[in-house]
């Protein structure tokens, strides 16, 4: 006679009778890049470069060890049970239910905000080309066309992930290659300004400092620009339950992130920055058209256009796959209504796909009412940001309570996270130095607290429907377990 399952095992069962793992390593070694390579560099570095200077360089570094840090405490914790299909797997096995829950529903709304602003620019980035094109065109065929993609198999959209990728990473070297030989050949522009490895502390600035030429407020705001680039990084986390060979693919594509930030961001703003002084560039352009035009490229503009196209495409992308996936695992969890369990016959969350796609479309009416809903919806996508934040603070979270309750399992891992509680306190400290640098700027402070009236929202939505007597029983067995647990963890020691 076999034992019933307990409740609380049911809620976070595995992934794998349902979906395919179809995703080899290399789609998720380029799609955890995809992640890490938004817009932002492409169109909002100017701006950024503008308020940091050379300290941008630092900004980003900073930003992305410590965000290695918390993609190693996710690696750590998906990787320790194969039950886990997602990281909401995890912090509802660890944190409990209703921290589940929120966590769950948080990154679905994150996504479908910033998948519509992505569809909303991309719309944008259309007009360029055809600027009497109505904006509903373009936003109706991109969602149509990313529906398609993820309708069909989930290798489908690790393959469109893996060209989108491959097109911002081709970019981005370009770029780098360029500038490196401009400064060889020392290039000197039209207004007089010559390519030099110098000009990255040459230009003081108002402060008289060379690294951080805006004073330390001018870097403390690069950083309220600079978080938002790395909105995603945490995507690979969702692909758990679709990767091949996950205790090979994971580990690779979380340990190259540094390369990844060294790479895409500090050696790109620094080529840019060598060729053209920080103090010259022009904040409202990008400063990949800036270089490329000054290389000859006539066409420099529509090429830099078409790159950042197809990088909001990526977003897009993989905020499609992430909410499906997303939605698939809280229904299992019976977070969200058990329509969203069915799976179509190639094993893709169908329902749950085309709830995401409606959600996108409604870019065209924010783009028809256009005005204030447009200022209103700046702000949402800030709180999006935000929320983010809230749920990498939750994955680290989920790895204080594992190697409290689990410490065995610790001891056994592949792939342990350096530094242990260390790196837990390092990335405390950066998390709470990030919440006094958003407090700075209003429309962030703004952001800030509108995400907590969410999180109080969501939080008191889960304790509502965790009244009934199922949801009562699943609560009482998840104590009991971490009681359990607790006393084993001490024993152990």
């Amino acid at each position: 006679m076999t034992n019933k399952p307990a409740d609380i095992d049911e809620i976070i069962q595995s992934h794998s009778g349902g979906l395919q793992r179809n995703l080899s390593n290399r789609h998720i070694q380029l799609i955890a890049i995809g992640g890490a390579i938004g817009t932002g560099l492409f169109m909002g570095s100017g701006r950024t470069i503008h308020l940091a200077g050379p300290s941008v360089l630092l900004v980003y570094t900073i930003i992305g060890a410590v965000l290695y840090l918390v993609m190693r405490c996710m690696g750590e914790l998906l990787l320790s049970n194969h039950k886990y299909g997602t990281f909401a797997d995890f912090v509802t096995d660890l944190l409990g239910p209703t921290a589940g829950f929120v966590v769950g529903w948080t990154y679905w709304l994150c996504w479908i905000v910033t998948g519509t602003a992505e569809v909303i620019a991309i719309a944008g980035y259309f007009s360029f080309w055809w600027p009497h094109l109505p904006q509903w065109i373009p936003a109706i065929l991109t969602v149509v066309l990313l529906f398609s993609l993820n309708a069909m198999t989930v290798k489908a959209f690790g393959e469109t992930e893996f060209w989108f990728s491959m097109i911002k990473i081709v970019a981005i070297i370009a770029l780098i290659c360029c500038g490196a030989v401009m400064v060889i050949v020392g290039f000197t522009s039209p207004d007089g300004q010559r390519a030099t490895l110098t000009n990255l502390w040459s230009h003081p600035g108002v402060s008289g400092s060379a690294i951080f030429p805006n004073g330390f407020t001018g870097f403390l705001g690069g950083f309220q620009l600079a978080i938002f680039s790395f909105v995603g990084i945490e995507l690979v986390g969702t692909t758990a339950a679709e990767t091949k060979d996950p205790e090979k693919s994971l580990p690779k594509a979380i340990n190259s992130i540094p390369i990844r930030v060294l790479l895409f961001y500090v050696f790109a703003l620094a080529a840019i920055m060598s060729v053209t002084p920080w103090d010259s560039l022009n904040p409202e352009t990008s400063p990949f058209v800036g270089l490329f035009s000054l290389v000859g490229l006539v066409f420099a503009a529509s090429l830099v256009n078409l790159v950042v196209m197809t990088s909001a495409a990526s977003s897009c992308n993989s905020g499609v796959y992430s909410t499906s996936r997303m939605m698939y695992a809280m229904a299992l969890r019976s977070d969200a209504p058990r329509v969203f369990r069915n799976l179509s016959r190639r094993s893709v969350p169908l329902n749950a796909l085309i709830v995401t796609c409606l959600f996108l479309l409604t870019s065209i009416a924010l783009m028809a009412v256009g005005g204030t809903v447009m200022e209103a919806f700046t702000l949402v996508t800030s709180v999006a940001s935000v929320l983010f934040m809230f749920v990498w603070v939750m994955i680290v979270a989920s790895y204080v309570e594992y190697r409290r309750r689990l410490p065995h399992l610790h001891r056994k891992s592949i792939f342990a996270m350096p530094g242990g509680l260390f790196s837990v306190v390092v990335i405390s400290a950066f998390i709470l130095g990030m919440v006094f640098v958003l407090a700075l700027d209003k429309s962030t402070l703004y952001a800030m607290l509108a995400s907590v009236v969410w999180i109080v929202v969501i939080t008191a939505v889960s304790f509502l429907m965790r009244r009934t007597p199922r949801n009562a029983k699943i609560q009482a067995e998840f104590a009991a377990r971490r009681r359990r647990e607790l006393s084993l963890a001490k024993q152990q020691r």
